[in-house]
């Protein structure tokens, strides 16, 4: 089932809309999209450590609703409608220090004033840094 409010989303165009937000200063990159879901990329480096030079929770956790409030808004006629977070968890696993960590966001709800979302981040070997569940509300443009 195809989730997506238009067909034929480009990437590009998705990723030129983030320019001069959090997302392009944390240089997150929106890399994939299939029927139900989100990816993207975010390098982890100094800009987004904690003192103790691992990933920052707060980094992973701006990943995460990057990404599910992006794929929230691709899911809405934005002439009439937007997204923005509700409520946001997330769950730190494994610290990472440097590299690239992949993040997925994958429907759990889509509903009418609500959507849920399933957020996991991995590192570059696959293995689950962070777990994330957000929820997002839908508002009507007046």
């Amino acid at each position: 089932m195809n989730i997506w409010f238009k067909e034929n989303l480009d990437l590009d165009a998705i990723n030129k809309f983030n320019k001069n937000t959090l997302v392009e200063h944390l240089e997150i990159s929106i890399t994939a999209i299939d029927e139900n879901s989100l990816t993207g990329t975010m390098p982890v480096k100094p800009t987004t450590h904690q003192p103790f030079g691992v990933l920052h929770g707060g980094a992973s956790c701006v990943l995460a609703e990057s990404l599910g409030s992006i794929a929230s808004n691709l899911c809405v006629d934005n002439k009439t409608h937007f997204c923005v977070g509700l409520e946001i968890n997330a769950n730190h696993v494994r610290p990472v220090s440097s590299g690239l960590v992949t993040g997925k966001a994958s429907i759990i709800h889509l509903g009418k004033t609500t959507h849920i979302w399933d957020i996991k981040i991995t590192n570059e070997e696959g293995k689950l840094v962070c777990i994330s569940r957000l929820t997002m509300a839908v508002v009507e443009k007046k």
